[in-house]
């Protein structure tokens, strides 16, 4: 895949998981915003109930009062009467027909504690009722006279129920238009009939109330309530002949928020981890396709490194039996014995070689098996360096230890172990362009030995350190073979420190050195 190519793939799948995180948060919030939308509506269908109910029950108390003092025989204190009388006569028939209609109105006069309703010592209460009647006359067709006595009469009697309904309504809400609040309904009905209402539209949450009259606070509230201008809810009481009050019902919810919240809990949590798991999965896809991208090009760079390194010591034993097969060379025993050396140096260069690729390998695996003992650090050290006191001296450099460490014993297998700090001795030497300069020093801190290996060579950037300790891993420098090796040796100082249950670390300066920090358990 070409790098351009990649890196729009990774801009139009960056772009759309940005796209389905913003989709979902769109849909939460919508969500959010439908549940406050149809809470809001059910605590005012709740409010709006209870204040007719609240409304209902002060009327239907009042009627019935008002039908116990009319059904209790008392004679009216004034009547008055209005109505129509109608004549026909019919000549076919030789009938007349006297229609009449009236309206009887009734006053009586009660005292106002009947009605419990303060600064009145009287009221007038006022019954309708209507009255028709039809009467027949039939007059004679032989004396030509008319009989009295009507041949039929239909009378009809009501009390014009819904017409005194209206009129005592209107009568009743001018009267208690200002009457204290707390003499007509009590904290407890409201609290009563809320919950009851709330319940009935799935608001099962606390809540606190309060009738106010005219902006003020009335007795009729809970104890914790609050006016809130943002959150509060209301709606009027006892409306007046014009639809207007002076009283109104107002609720709040201090766990509001919580409540809707709730109601999407469920949905908002699977969102949630559905766009994590995108997320993580994006995530991990680009890192193992950056990863893949990198191993190739760090694999390229190894079978090139690796087939400069077997090109070299099969050119030079191709060369020495080349020379070897010379007749001239035969009897020649010290160029004989010379060139045998030769080709069994670079053939144990080219096995080395390859012990250290599948050595790596087996360690990754685990079927390297470590059998390890109890042995001094010191004492690898200064084998360490021994294998590498030539180079260093033939370079006209150095390597000074300063093991300053009084407990060394640790548990480790000293070929490997040796091996490790080989590797380190031999990138100090390898990475120094002047006469190597190497101190190697050690200490004790805690139940610990720290073991540092530090050179004043070419040294690594931060982003070189970060990866100097990954398989095939070499830094880039232009010309890839001015240094030989395959990009494994630090990658095995890492596996073995780590399988003796320690640590491998190191601190460089590009241009100053570098220094390796191993920190290994002690045993007592």
């Amino acid at each position: 895949m070409g790098r351009k190519l990649f890196i729009l793939l990774v801009i139009l799948m960056s772009l759309s998981l940005i796209g389905i995180i913003f989709v979902q948060i769109y849909f939460i919030d919508n969500s959010l915003s439908n549940e406050e939308k149809q809470f809001t509506l059910n605590v005012r269908r709740s409010l709006s109930k209870v204040s007719s109910l609240v409304e209902d029950k002060e009327f239907k108390l009042y009627t019935n009062k008002y039908q116990e003092l009319l059904s209790s025989g008392k004679n009216p204190d004034t009547t008055n009467i209005r109505g129509i009388l109608l004549y026909s006569y019919d000549d076919i028939s030789n009938e007349t027909t006297v229609y009449q209609n009236g309206i009887l109105e009734e006053s009586f006069k009660v005292p106002s504690l009947f009605f419990d309703i303060g600064g009145l010592d009287s009221l007038n209460i006022s019954r309708i009722s209507n009255q028709k009647e039809i009467r027949v006359f039939k007059k004679s067709t032989f004396d030509n006279e008319v009989h009295i006595t009507p041949e039929k009469t239909v009378m009809q009697y009501n009390t014009m129920d819904e017409f005194g309904k209206r009129l005592f309504e209107s009568t009743y809400r001018d009267l208690f238009r200002n009457y204290p609040i707390y003499k007509r309904v009590s904290a407890g009905e409201i609290s009563s009939y809320l919950s009851k209402q709330f319940n009935e539209n799935g608001i099962d949450i606390d809540f606190e109330f309060a009738i106010y009259d005219k902006d003020l606070a009335t007795k009729v509230q809970s104890n914790n309530f609050e006016l809130d201008p943002v959150t509060t809810m209301g709606v009027p009481m006892f409306l007046d002949n014009k639809n207007e009050s002076n009283f109104i019902l107002y609720v709040d919810f201090p766990e509001r928020k919580k409540f809707l919240w709730s109601s999407i809990l469920t949905m908002t949590v699977l969102s949630i981890v559905f766009t994590l798991v995108i997320i993580l999965a994006y995530t991990n896809a680009i890192y193992q396709i950056i990863k893949q991208r990198q191993i190739s090009q760090i694999k390229t760079d190894f079978i090139n490194n690796m087939t400069h390194e077997f090109k070299t010591p099969i050119a030079t034993i191709s060369l020495a039996l080349d020379a070897m097969k010379n007749p001239k060379m035969i009897n020649d025993k010290e160029k004989i014995d010379r060139y045998l050396k030769m080709i069994k140096d670079e053939n144990k260069r080219m096995h080395a070689q390859v012990e250290n690729v599948l050595r790596i390998s087996k360690l990754e695996r685990n079927e390297l098996n470590i059998s390890k003992d109890r042995l001094k650090l010191h004492d690898l050290i200064e084998d360490a360096v021994s294998h590498v006191e030539l180079i260093v001296e033939d370079r006209k450099g150095y390597v000074k230890c300063h093991l300053n460490a009084e407990k060394s014993s640790v548990l480790a297998n000293e070929t490997h172990f040796t091996n490790v700090l080989v590797n380190i001795l031999d990138n100090a030497i390898k990475y120094s362009d002047d006469a190597p300069r190497i101190d190697v020093t050690t200490e004790n801190v805690g139940n610990n030995i720290i073991l540092k290996i530090a050179d004043h060579g070419n040294g690594m950037t931060k982003q070189v350190q970060k990866k100097v300790f990954e398989k095939f891993y070499r830094e880039h420098t232009g010309n890839v073979h001015n240094v030989k090796g395959h990009g494994l040796g630090l990658a095995y100082v890492k596996q073995m420190v780590e399988d003796h249950q320690g640590h491998v670390s190191v601190e460089s300066e590009k241009g100053k050195g570098s220094t390796f920090i191993i920190k290994l358990p002690l045993i007592s």
